[in-house]
This record gives C-alpha cells, structure tokens and sequence, in this order.
C-alpha cells in the first residue's frame, strides 16, 4: 500500500503498539509499517524487540522503533510510552496486543492466585495503563484512537480458561467505559477487535499444538486482525466507538436451537 494511499484512507502516520514484538501485535506492525506509519513496539524481551524491529527495518528503519516494558508495571509502561511518542512525534493511534493466557487447562481449584493476578495485571490494568499514559498524545492527535486486542473469549467461556476468560470479558467494559469518556472529553475513539482462534505462539502454546493446519476449527491469522485493527484506527471510521468488535466466523451469533 503506498503512503499516499494510506493517508487517503485515513490511515494513522504515527503507531505504538504493546505485545508488539510477536503475534497479533507484530503483524499489526507490519501493516502499519508497510502503510507508512512510523511503529513504536513494546514488549517485555529487549532481545527480541531488537531482532523484530531489524526485520521490520528492511522496510523502513528510519520509521521503527522499540522500548522494552512489562504493561503491567506502571513505572515501565510510562517510560515506554512517552519515549516511543517522543521518536515518533506522538501518537495517533495506540494498540494494546500485550497479553498473556495464564493457566490453562487448569480448573478453578487448582488456578493459583497470582497467575489469576498476573493475567488481569498484564492483559487489563496493562491496557489501561498504556492507554492512560498516551492520552495526552492521542488527545493532540487529529483523530486519536485507541485499539485493545481483545478475544471472543470475553462472550464465551470454555472449561480451563477462567483468569482468561474474566481478563478479555473485563476488557469488553473497558472499551465501552473508555470510549464514553475520552471521546465526550478529549474526542478520542476506544474501540477493540475480538478475535476467535488467531495462529500466534500464545495460541499455540495455551492450545499444545504446533500447527493449526490439521485442526477442524477456522483458525485465524495476525494479518486478518490487523486490517480489522487498520479499520478501527483509521479516520474513515471516525463514528465508530465504543464497539467490540467480534471477528470469529460468526460463531457466537449461532443458535443453540437444534435446527
């Protein structure tokens, strides 16, 4: 996509993105990228971080940057964020893909306290966190927005998920009772794009496989989340807000009617 094309599209220039070095958030990355954006990622593995963003610089190293921080700690997040707007020159659009899955398989009894803790810290205060701290940025921005990563799993539930489960359903509020606020305040849109099985190393991991291939479920992949993040941030859907929007093949809109 040419940068002239994008900026007709509305598209954002300037991106920051949590869980930006894997998954989702790296193919978001990309596709901002390859649309002219200048990317700032985080992450948690300053190694890791590095060796992305030298890929992601065969396109453009001048427009990628990376700051290394745990979204759940306060101190870090703030750091991150206002390094990566100072590179970039602010921020038009904040994805927040950083997430984890916590224990799964695991039933209620024996899921442990802190893990509980750690996946609401990470994937819900830690959304909250990078979104609070870029405010100031997104609310100078012309059209600035913020885009959560969450899951279908915030409509449905599955044995072996709950710190998951309770995390991505908190983060369906979180969205609606940011966009009410920072748009009537600051004029920026909070929307976030739920996704059903997307192919990452988190989905891989939580599900103990190595390929989806074989699998008789549809399986998603970070670029179909990415456009659907694209539209979410870009101008043209400046009425948008406040929406979960649920990418899953239709799943959860099924009837259990035996028809």
């Amino acid at each position: 996509m040419a940068v002239e094309t994008s900026v007709g599209l509305g598209m954002p220039q300037r991106v920051v993105i949590t869980g930006g070095s894997s998954g989702i958030g790296l193919g978001t990355a990309r596709l901002f990228l390859d649309a002219g954006a200048q990317v700032g990622i985080i992450g948690r593995d300053a190694e890791k971080l590095n060796t992305v963003a030298i890929e992601l610089g065969r396109v453009a190293p001048e427009r990628v940057f990376w700051a290394r921080a745990d979204t759940a700690d306060e101190h870090e997040i703030e750091l991150a964020i206002d390094t990566l707007a100072a590179q970039v020159g602010g921020i038009d659009t904040l994805v927040t893909a950083a997430g984890i899955e916590g224990e799964m398989g695991a039933a209620c009894q024996d899921v442990t306290a802190s893990s509980f803790r750690e996946v609401l810290g990470v994937n819900v205060v830690g959304s909250f966190l990078a979104i609070r701290q870029a405010l100031p940025y997104l609310k100078d921005s012309e059209h600035g927005s913020a885009v959560i990563v969450g899951s279908d799993s915030g409509f449905v539930a599955v044995p072996g998920m709950l710190a998951y489960n309770a995390a991505k359903g908190a983060l369906v509020q979180l969205t609606r009772a940011l966009a009410v606020e920072l748009f009537e305040t600051h004029g920026v849109r909070v929307n976030s794009v739920c996704p059903s099985i997307v192919d990452t190393p988190m989905a891989r991991r939580g599900l103990g496989v190595e390929s989806f291939e074989e699998e008789p479920y549809p399986v998603q992949d970070p670029a179909d989340i990415a456009w659907s993040i694209a539209y979410l941030a870009s101008s043209r859907s400046r009425a948008v807000n406040g929406v979960n929007l649920l990418s899953d093949f239709g799943y959860t809109g099924r009837s259990s009617f035996p028809a």
